[in-house]
């Protein structure tokens, strides 16, 4: 399952909440302000998760062409244990250690 799917809101939802008022409720433009800094912060985190997904799809391809080259052929400095110890680091970062556990 991707981390996309496990995300219940966005920041569009964020945005977009209403909530009621009560008569010792809090001050809507507190909350206004607030919302504004997480949805801000959603979107940042949203598109790291994307910039992430990609270069984890990148090195995965990578890695699969390398696979297909003989050693000789291989990037100078590069190999196939470089390459996966990246992509393990990229996973780590990208899901946390959920997948490892």
């Amino acid at each position: 399952m991707m981390l996309s799917d496990k995300i219940k809101l966005t920041a569009k939802d964020i945005l977009e909440k209403e909530f009621k008022t009560a008569m010792r409720g809090y001050k809507p433009e507190d909350v206004d302000k607030y919302l504004d800094l997480v949805i801000k912060d959603y979107e940042t985190f949203h598109q790291e998760i994307e910039d992430l997904q990609q270069e984890n799809l990148r090195l995965k391809k990578q890695l699969e062409e390398a696979s297909r080259r003989p050693a000789t052929q291989a990037a100078a400095g590069t190999t196939n244990f470089d390459i996966l110890k990246r992509l393990s680091n990229l996973e780590k970062h990208v899901f946390g250690n959920k997948l490892y556990d």
